[in-house]
């Protein structure tokens, strides 16, 4: 199985003593050069959009502008190339099935100890999904994972999902821009984000209104 490339990482997680802890873990035992650090959704979505040399993109839950996994699954179809994967201090079992629905990589409490994250995120890295070993306390595969055919199950059980979930207050920013016919530069000028950012946002709303185009989305309530 082909590695994940480890020229770059990128940690977003709000609290920075987490990120510095973490990033240290990445270098050290885990041998990425680089670690690029982001406190909210949408400078983790800036540092994607502009940097293409990011091989593993972990996020925590709880951050600003992430309303939940589903929040994520945009950012993997963006960047299919990337694997995306949530470090949280959630330990709720219905966060844990959405991340695998969503088609993430993982989901890794922060409640493990050192060597326990650095293990799960090899695994990661190595191509497995990694779920919690809490998660198999009810008939799962032992080992803490479940192999790739039980997630693809997962997956295609709990589609739509994402649409029920309402967007965020960064989404309705963009929304609004978009009902007064900004185009995509001009709402990442006035919103103070990089364009590939508002992308990631459009496609998110076009997911969950089930617009067809910016006409249709401008519509929508």
């Amino acid at each position: 199985m082909v590695n994940v490339k480890r020229d770059a990482v990128l940690v977003a997680d709000d609290h920075s003593l987490y990120r510095t802890g973490l990033g240290f873990l990445l270098k050290d035992k885990l041998g990425f050069a680089t670690v690029v650090e982001a406190a909210t959704f949408d400078a983790a979505l800036d540092r994607l959009s502009e940097l293409d040399k990011i091989g593993l993109a972990l996020f925590d839950l709880a951050m600003p502008g992430i309303s939940g996994p589903e929040s994520l699954g945009v950012v993997k179809e963006t960047y299919p190339e990337v694997r995306v994967a949530i470090v949280s201090g959630s330990e709720e079992r219905s966060d844990v099935l959405k991340a695998v629905a969503t088609g993430l990589s993982g989901y890794v409490p922060k409640s493990l100890q050192d060597e326990e994250i650095v293990a799960a995120l090899r695994d990661i890295l190595d191509g497995r999904i990694y779920v919690p070993r809490f998660m198999t306390s009810s008939g799962s595969p032992a080992g803490g994972k479940t192999s790739t055919s039980e997630q693809v199950e997962k997956k295609g059980g709990a589609s739509g999902g994402a649409a029920t979930k309402s967007i965020s207050p960064r989404q309705r920013d963009v929304l609004e821009c978009v009902r007064r016919g900004l185009s995509n530069k001009e709402i990442a000028r006035e919103l103070d984000i990089a364009e590939g950012t508002v992308k990631i946002h459009l496609a998110a709303l076009f997911s969950h209104f089930g617009a067809r185009n910016r006409t249709e989305l401008a519509t929508r309530r």
